[in-house]
């Protein structure tokens, strides 16, 4: 039985979005935004196997499972890679934070290809 009286979650906001969920700590930023309805692509289906997921963490980078090595010659494949470039499926949260992870314009871009009926109510709003 579970006794702990503190039941503060991490917490990932999605950037430009404003998009905020709190999930369990072991959740990667990609689970968290399948969750949320964030767009962040994932033409692999979160096996890091393409750099559709990348995401720029703002906030808690420090707070997430390094980056291995594979994911490192994933993230060779993506646009604009910076210091704090990760992939959201391999960005497990470790401990009770913020994430901040904004969404880079590849990520978005892939969801929508892979979202198409979301594509076009897009274009329609404007």
């Amino acid at each position: 039985m579970d006794t702990r009286t503190d039941d503060h979650m991490p917490k990932v906001r999605f950037e430009p979005d404003g998009i905020e969920i709190e999930v369990p700590v072991g959740t990667s930023i990609l689970e968290a935004s399948n969750k949320a309805g964030a767009q962040v692509g994932s033409a692999c289906g979160g096996v890091c196997g393409c750099s559709t997921c990348h995401v720029y963490v703002k906030q808690g980078l420090a707070d997430l499972a390094p980056a291995s090595e594979r994911e490192e010659d994933i993230m060779d494949k993506a646009f604009d890679v910076r210091a704090n470039s990760r992939l959201g499926c391999q960005s497990k949260i470790l401990r009770d934070t913020t994430i901040v992870a904004e969404i880079t314009r590849e990520s978005r871009k892939a969801y929508l290809d892979e979202h198409p009926e979301l594509r076009e109510a897009a274009k329609r709003a404007g």
